[in-house]
C-alpha cells in the first residue's frame, strides 16, 4: 500500500488492459495478468526481455527509433498503432501508449507501457477514468492524474500546446466573453516547406523543430496559454483586439509572430531557418469558432500565394482557396499543350564592371481569363500534382532554344549564358541528366553556358540521391547554383559536398542591406562563405542603388533585380545586349522604376 492509500500493485495487475513496465532501455521488468492472458506468454517468458522483440521488424524500428526517443524527449507516447507477435507467432493488431517516470530519490527511471487490442479501447478508456477518480483521493495523485489527462484530452502530446478540442473551447469562450469594445482575433500559422525537414532529416528532427517553433510562438503571444497546434505544422493563436482600431494591433501581433521564427534553429547539428505564412481573421457578428478558423485559414493561403514568409488579414471578398486550387489545377494541365506558358528573362549583371553576363529564365502563365500569372500562383500546384516535371522540361527546352535564337540574330556576340530553375521533383528524377543532355544536343548549346539553379531544401530531400544527380549533371559540363540561400540549411559541409558553382543570396536578406544590420551581416557572411569554397556569390532582388553599392563593397560577384531589370519577354530584352555597361544600368534601372 502506498502513502496515498492506493494499492498500485493491485491496480496494475487488475487493469482491464495489458500493462508492462520497462527500464529506460526498453527491457521488460514487470507485466500484468491481462497482457499475459491476451498474448499467451508466461511471466517468465517476458521478464528481462527487450520489449521490441515482441514486435515485427517494421514495428521494432518504429518503437526503437521513434517511441523511445520521444519518451526521453517529452515523456509520453500516445496510442501508436502497431502489431504484437503473441506466443503462437500470430501477429495481433494493438495500440501502444507509454509514459516515462523519471528517476526519483534513488529509484531508477521506468516506462509504463499499455498494450491492448483495438477492441479493448473502450475498456482502456474506462480504466483511465477509474484511475482518475481514484487519484483524486490524494492531492499528489490528483495533480499527476490531471497532468496526464491534460495531455490525453486537451493538449498536443508533442508540443504541450492546446489541441483542436481545447482550441474550440478557447474560441467559444473568447467569442462569448470578449470585453466591451474588444473582438477576438485568430492567427493561423502554417510553416513554409516543413515537409522538406521531415523528408531530409527524419521525423525525429521534424518533431524537434515543431517543439522549438511551439516555444517561440508561446514567447511571442500575449497569452501563451492560447497557443494551439492543430495538426502537422499548423498552429493557431487566439488574441483580442480593439474593435475600432484592431487592424494596427493585428499587424503588430502578426509581425511579432513572424519575427519570433526568424532566428535560426539548431536541429541535429544543422542551422535551420524557419519561415511561416500567417492568416489573421477578426471576429465578425455571427462568427462561430469553426467559421473564424476557416476565415483565418483562407487568409493563410493568401499569404502563401503572396510569396510565403508573410501574413494576410482575411477579406470577406477572398474566395475559398481549396475550390480555386482545384479549378486552377485543371486549367494548368492544359496550359502547356495550349501554348499558354511564357518564359521571361531577367538579366544577371557583373557587379565589378556592370556588364550583362547572362539571364535567368522565369516562367509565367498567360491565363486566358486571369491574365499574366507569376510563378507563385501555380508552381506550388505543379509541384504537388507532379506536373512540374513536364513544365520544367518545357521551360528548359524553351530557354535553351531562345539562347540559340539570340545567337543566330547576332553571331558576333554568340550565345547568351542561361540560368534555369530545377524543382525538387525534377532533381529526384533519375532521368534528369539524360533529359538535360538531350536538350543540349538537340539545340547544339554549349553546356558551359547553362546554369541549373536548385534551392537548399531540394538538395536536402535525399542528399545522397541529389549528390548523384548533380555529379551526373556536372559531368555534362553545366553549371550548378544554390538558389534562395540562407532560407534553409546553412551548412558549409553540404555546400562543400555538392559540386556547386554559384551561391544565390535570397532577396529577403538583400532587401535589408543598409537598413537592417542583421541582414547586412548575413549577406556579408554568405559572400565570404561562397568565396571560401571557391564559388561565385550572386545577389537576388537588388532594387536600389544603395544595395548595389553595398554589394560591391562586400565583393559580391553578380546581381539581378529590378534595379537592373524586371523579368521581360525575349523580344524586349534582345535590344539591350549591345548596350554599354553604364547605359545598361541607367536604362534598365530607369525602366524598372
Amino acid at each position: 500500500m502506498s502513502d496515498d492509500g492506493l494499492d498500485y500493485e493491485a491496480l496494475f495487475q487488475q487493469a482491464p488492459c495489458g500493462y508492462l513496465l520497462t527500464d529506460d532501455d526498453g527491457t521488460i521488468t514487470a507485466v500484468n495478468d491481462t497482457f499475459l492472458s491476451w498474448s499467451g506468454f508466461t511471466r517468465a517468458d517476458l521478464l528481462a526481455t527487450p520489449l521490441h522483440q515482441l514486435l515485427p521488424a517494421s514495428d521494432q524500428f518504429l518503437y526503437t527509433m521513434h517511441c523511445i526517443p520521444q519518451l526521453h524527449l517529452i515523456g509520453l507516447v500516445e496510442e501508436q498503432t502497431l502489431e504484437v507477435i503473441d506466443r503462437h507467432g500470430v501477429r495481433r493488431a494493438a495500440l501502444l501508449s507509454a509514459t516515462r517516470v523519471p528517476e526519483s530519490e534513488g529509484a531508477p527511471a521506468m516506462v509504463r507501457v499499455g498494450i491492448f487490442g483495438a477492441h479493448q479501447r473502450r475498456r482502456y478508456e474506462q480504466h483511465l477514468l477509474q484511475a482518475r477518480r481514484q487519484a483524486e483521493e490524494s492531492e499528489a495523485r490528483r495533480a499527476a492524474a490531471e497532468a496526464g489527462l491534460q495531455h490525453l484530452a486537451s493538449h498536443d502530446a508533442l508540443t504541450g500546446l492546446l489541441n483542436r478540442t481545447a482550441l474550440i473551447t478557447t474560441l467559444e469562450a473568447a467569442l462569448a466573453g470578449a470585453a466591451p469594445g474588444r473582438r477576438a482575433v485568430v492567427f493561423f500559422v502554417d510553416l513554409d516547406h516543413f515537409k522538406a525537414v521531415n523528408d531530409s532529416l527524419g521525423h525525429a528532427a521534424g518533431d524537434e523543430l515543431l517543439s522549438s517553433v511551439a516555444r517561440r510562438l508561446q514567447d511571442a503571444a500575449r497569452d501563451p496559454l492560447r497557443v494551439s497546434r492543430l495538426s502537422g505544422d499548423e498552429f493557431v493563436i487566439v488574441e483580442t483586439v480593439n474593435g475600432a482600431t484592431g487592424v494596427d494591433e493585428v499587424s503588430e501581433m502578426a509581425g511579432r509572430l513572424l519575427s519570433a521564427l526568424q532566428e535560426p534553429l539548431m536541429i541535429e547539428g544543422l542551422e535551420v531557418v524557419v519561415s511561416a505564412s500567417i492568416g489573421a481573421a477578426v471576429c465578425e457578428d455571427g462568427d462561430t469558432p469553426e467559421r473564424l478558423l476557416r476565415r483565418a485559414d483562407i487568409a493563410m493561403y493568401q499569404a502563401k500565394a503572396s510569396g510565403r514568409n508573410t501574413w494576410e488579414l482575411h477579406d470577406p471578398s477572398q474566395s475559398d482557396p481549396a475550390v480555386d486550387r482545384l479549378q486552377l489545377l485543371g486549367e494548368l494541365r492544359h496550359a502547356i499543350s495550349d501554348g499558354e506558358l511564357r518564359v521571361y528573362y531577367q538579366p544577371r549583371v557583373n557587379l565589378r564592371d556592370g556588364r550583362l553576363t547572362g539571364v535567368e529564365a522565369l516562367v509565367r502563365w498567360e491565363h486566358p481569363s486571369r491574365g499574366l500569372l507569376p510563378p507563385s500562383d501555380f508552381i506550388g500546384l505543379a509541384e504537388e500534382s507532379g506536373l512540374i516535371r513536364e513544365l520544367g522540361a518545357w521551360v528548359l527546352n524553351e530557354a535553351v532554344a531562345q539562347a540559340m535564337r539570340w545567337a543566330d540574330e547576332d553571331p558576333a556576340r554568340g550565345p547568351v549564358e542561361m540560368a534555369v530553375n530545377l524543382s525538387t521533383r525534377q532533381l529526384a528524377d533519375p532521368e534528369l541528366p539524360r533529359r538535360v543532355a538531350s536538350v543540349l544536343g538537340r539545340h547544339g548549346f554549349d553546356p558551359s553556358l547553362l546554369t541549373l539553379e536548385l534551392t537548399e531544401t531540394s538538395l536536402m530531400v535525399g542528399p545522397e540521391a541529389a549528390l548523384r544527380a548533380l555529379s551526373a549533371l556536372k559531368a555534362l559540363g553545366v553549371g550548378l547554383a544554390v538558389d534562395d540561400f540562407g532560407t534553409g540549411y546553412s551548412s558549409l559541409t553540404y555546400l562543400r559536398q555538392f559540386p556547386i558553382d554559384e551561391l544565390k543570396i535570397d532577396r529577403s536578406f538583400v532587401s535589408g542591406l543598409g537598413v537592417n544590420s542583421g541582414d547586412s551581416a548575413i549577406v556579408a557572411s554568405c559572400v565570404q562563405l561562397a568565396h571560401a569554397v571557391g564559388i561565385k556569390a550572386v545577389a537576388e532582388g537588388v532594387e536600389t542603388e544603395g544595395q548595389r553599392e553595398a554589394l560591391i563593397d562586400l565583393n559580391c560577384d553578380l546581381a539581378q533585380g529590378y534595379h537592373y531589370a524586371k523579368p521581360l519577354p525575349a523580344a524586349e530584352l534582345a535590344s539591350w545586349f549591345a548596350m554599354e555597361p553604364t547605359e545598361m544600368v541607367h536604362t534598365i534601372g530607369g525602366a524598372a522604376g
